[in-house]
C-alpha cells in the first residue's frame, strides 16, 4: 500500500553557510512517498510461546520512505529501527515500540526529504524482564538482542536482493548502507556493527563470562546463555530446528528461517540513539564506524560502562558500555580519524565538546554526550525524540479493548500506587510534550549525524566536500616545534583564505578570517603547550598542519 504525504519545506542548519538549498544537507523535496508493510524476511518468534508451546513464524516489516520527484535512482539507504525494551507496544509500559513511533516516521521522513531513502523496520520481540533471578534477565535479553541481530542482517540482505533480482525498486546504493537504532533499536545496530562471530558472545570482557550460566551450580558459568544449534546463526542465514528440550524449547522446534542467504551482511555506517553494546570487546576487530547520540545522564542505558537495569523495577540485568566507552575504542582504533580531519567546528559539534567535559572526559569525535537542563521535576530527560496524542488509541488490548483505549486513559502499570495513566507516565521524562520539542531534538541529531555520514559515504554534501582536503606539504609551519610564534607560509599563487586552531581536544582556540596573503604570523603563545592541529584554507581546498608548542 502507497501513500503520499506532503511537508512543508524546513529549513536545516548546516556547517557551512550556503545559499542554495544542497542534496542531503538540506531538506530539498516537499513531497515523500512511503511504501508500507514491506515483507522483509519471515522468523521465527518466541513472543507467543505461552500459547502455542513453540516458536512460530513472524513476518518483518518495513516501511519504505522515498523522496517524490528525485531523479537519482542510487541513493544511500537508512535502515531505522526503533525503541521498546524488545517487548510488544504497552506490553512495555511505554507508549513507544512500533515502527510507526513519532520518531521513526520523522527520522525517516528528514531523511528522505535530503534525499536518501530511509526504511522503517520491524523486529522480533520477546523476553520476560520480571524474571526472578539476574541470569534468567541477563538470558533473555542476550536471546531477544540474538534475534534482533539476524533480523538487522536480514533487512540488509532483503535490500540488496530487492537491486539484484526486482530491478531496484527504492533506487538505492547498497554500497552506501545505514544501521540507524533509537533505544533499544541502538543495541540492535550495535550488536550488528560489532557481533562478527558467535564466540564474542561467550568470550566477553566487561565483564568476562557475563553471557554464561553456572547450571551446575559450582560457581563457574560454563553454558553460553546462546547457542546456534537452539537460537540460529549469527547472521540469521540457516534453518535451526532444535536437537533437544533445552532452554525451555521443544525438541523439533524451528527457531530460524533462513532469508536472502545469497547476499552479504555488509554495510558502512552505524547511528545509535541511546542504547549501549552487550559488550565492549566485540568492537576489537571493528570496521564500521559508530555515530553515538546519548545523554550523559541517561536513565535507561549505561552512558559509559554499568548495569542496565528494567525500567519500573530496577532490577539488574547485565553490564553493558555506552557512548563514552564505543568513543573511547574508536578514538583509540583511529576509525573516527576521517571525522576527526575535518575539524568540526558548527554549534552542535562544540555543544557535544562541552558536554564531554561535564561527563568528565575529552571529547571523542564522533560521540554526541548529550546534556538536556533538568525538569521542573529535576529529572534529567535525556534525547526526547517522541511525542504522542494523548487521546489516541492503544493498539487493541484483548479480549475486552479490541479497539485499543486512549492513552490518557489506559492505567501505567508502574508499581507505585498514584494509577498513572501512560500519558502521565510519560510526561514524567517529557514534560511539555510536544512535535516540536522532539523535531528540535531531531534537527540537533540531524546536523550532528548528517556531515559525518556525508565523510563516511562519500556522498559529495556542500558542506564537508572532503575531496578539498590538500596535501600538506604545500604549507609550511616554522619553527616547529615552537613557543608559540609561528610563520605560516603557502605557495605565492594560492594566498591563505582563512585560518583556524584546534587543540586536541578539538576546541577551537583561534579563528583567522580574511588572511589573503601568503604569509602569516601566528600567535598562540598564551596557549599550553601540547599539539595542535592548524587548518589554513585555500582557494582549492583545505590544508591541515600539525603545530607543537613547547
Amino acid at each position: 500500500m502507497k501513500q503520499i504525504f506532503t511537508y512543508l519545506l524546513l529549513s536545516v542548519f548546516t556547517l557551512s553557510a550556503v545559499v542554495a538549498q544542497n542534496r542531503y544537507d538540506d531538506e530539498i523535496f516537499t513531497e515523500v512517498e512511503v511504501t508500507s508493510d514491506v515483507t522483509y524476511g519471515v522468523n521465527a518468534t518466541v513472543l507467543a510461546f505461552s500459547i502455542f508451546g513453540e516458536a512460530i513464524p513472524e513476518e518483518l516489516k518495513m516501511d519504505v520512505y522515498q523522496p517524490v520527484g528525485d531523479s537519482e535512482s542510487e541513493r544511500p539507504v537508512v535502515l531505522v529501527w526503533h525503541t521498546g525494551n524488545f517487548l510488544p507496544n504497552v506490553t512495555n509500559a511505554a507508549i513507544t515500540g512500533t515502527k510507526t513511533d513519532s520518531s521513526a516516521v520523522e527520522i525517516c521522513t528528514q531523511l528522505a526529504r535530503r534525499g536518501f531513502v530511509a526504511a522503517s523496520c520491524t523486529y522480533r520481540k520477546g523476553w520476560n524482564p520480571l524474571a526472578v533471578t539476574q541470569p534468567e534477565r541477563a538470558l533473555g535479553l542476550i536471546q531477544a538482542a540474538y534475534r534482533g541481530v539476524q533480523d538487522g542482517r536480514t533487512a540488509i540482505r532483503f535490500i540488496k536482493k530487492t537491486v539484484a533480482e526486482e530491478g531496484n525498486p527504492y533506487g538505492v546504493d547498497t554500497t552506501k548502507m545505514v544501521m540507524w537504532g533509537n533505544g533499544t533499536g541502538g543495541y540492535l545496530v550495535l550488536g550488528t556493527n560489532g557481533l562478527s562471530n558467535y564466540s564474542e558472545i561467550i568470550q566477553t570482557s566487561n565483564p568476562a563470562g557475563k553471557f554464561l550460566l553456572d547450571l551446575d551450580m559450582n560457581g563457574v558459568p560454563e553454558t553460553p546463555m546462546v547457542v546456534p544449534a537452539y537460537h540460529g546463526d549469527i547472521n540469521g542465514e540457516v534453518l535451526s530446528v532444535t536437537p533437544d528440550d533445552a532452554f525451555g524449547l521443544p525438541a523439533g522446534d524451528t527457531t530460524t528461517y533462513p532469508n536472502h542467504v545469497q547476499y552479504t551482511n555488509d554495510y558502512q555506517l552505524t547511528v545509535n540513539v541511546g542504547g549501549a553494546l552487550g559488550d565492549i570487546s566485540w568492537l576489537n576487530d571493528q570496521a564500521i564506524p559508530i555515530i553515538s547520540v546519548q545523554s550523559i545522564d541517561d536513565q535507561f542505558a549505561p552512558y559509559n560502562d554499568g548495569i542496565l537495569r528494567v525500567p519500573n523495577t530496577g532490577d539488574p540485568i547485565v553490564q553493558v558500555q555506552g557512548a563514552q566507552q564505543i568513543g573511547m575504542v574508536q578514538e583509540a582504533s583511529g576509525i573516527n580519524q576521517p571525522w576527526k580531519d575535518f575539524m568540526f567546528n558548527d554549534a552542535v559539534t562544540m555543544e557535544a565538546m562541552a558536554n564531554a567535559a561535564t561527563a568528565g572526559h575529552p571529547y571523542y569525535e564522533g560521540s554526541y554526550a548529550w546534556k538536556s537542563p533538568n525538569n521542573s521535576g529535576g529529572e534529567d530527560e535525556g534525547v526526547v525524540i517522541d511525542w504522542w496524542v494523548p487521546t489516541s488509541l492503544s493498539p487493541p488490548i484483548l479480549p475486552n479493548f479490541p479497539n485499543g483505549v486512549p492513552w490518557n486513559q489506559l492505567p501505567h502499570p508502574t508499581d507505585d500506587t498514584d494509577m498513572t495513566s501512560f500519558h502521565e507516565e510519560g510526561l514524567e521524562l517529557n514534560e511539555n510534550m510536544s512535535a516540536e520539542k522532539a523535531r528540535a531534538n531531531i534537527a540537533k541529531i540531524m546536523d550532528y549525524v548528517i556531515p559525518r555520514a556525508c565523510i563516511t559515504l562519500e556522498l559529495g554534501c556542500a558542506s564537508v566536500d572532503v575531496r578539498d582536503l590538500l596535501s600538506n606539504d604545500l604549507v609550511e609551519l616554522a619553527p616547529n616545534p615552537s613557543r608559540g610564534n609561528v610563520l605560516i607560509n603557502s605557495p605565492a599563487d594560492q594566498p591563505m583564505l582563512d585560518l583556524e586552531v584546534y587543540n586536541m581536544e578539538g576546541r577551537l582556540v583561534l579563528t583567522q578570517r580574511n588572511v589573503n596573503q601568503a604569509q602569516y604570523s601566528l600567535d598562540l603563545a598564551s596557549e599550553m603547550p601540547g599539539m595542535y592541529l592548524v587548518k589554513i584554507y585555500l582557494d582549492e581546498g583545505v590544508v591541515v598542519k600539525k603545530l607543537i608548542i613547547e
